[in-house]
């Protein structure tokens, strides 16, 4: 699975790093297509390949289970967890 935005037309709007509100898990969508997720002081705890398609996201991870989220502004809502935008304002 590869991201499903052209290289050519410039960062995807939602590559970067996105992290709950605590901090505990930190997952960082990489231009190449790929994310990498650190759970508390575990890095690297899953690896896989994303694709985003408007704003719905599709995970495949590296260790073989599918996942997937919704995007809403600087929102991730993903597996039951609620992401910010590394450096926004989380919700109350």
């Amino acid at each position: 699975m590869t991201s499903s935005y052209a290289p050519d037309s410039g960062p995807h709007p939602y590559i970067g790093m996105w992290v709950t509100a605590d901090g505990h898990i930190r997952q960082e969508l990489l231009p190449n297509g790929r994310y990498d997720e650190a759970r508390g002081t575990r890095t690297s705890a899953y690896t896989g390949s994303y694709q985003v398609t408007g704003t719905r996201i599709e995970y495949a991870d590296d260790s073989g289970f599918t996942a997937s989220g919704n995007f809403r502004g600087d929102v991730l809502h993903h597996a039951g967890y609620v992401f910010h935008r590394e450096g926004g304002t989380p919700a109350p």
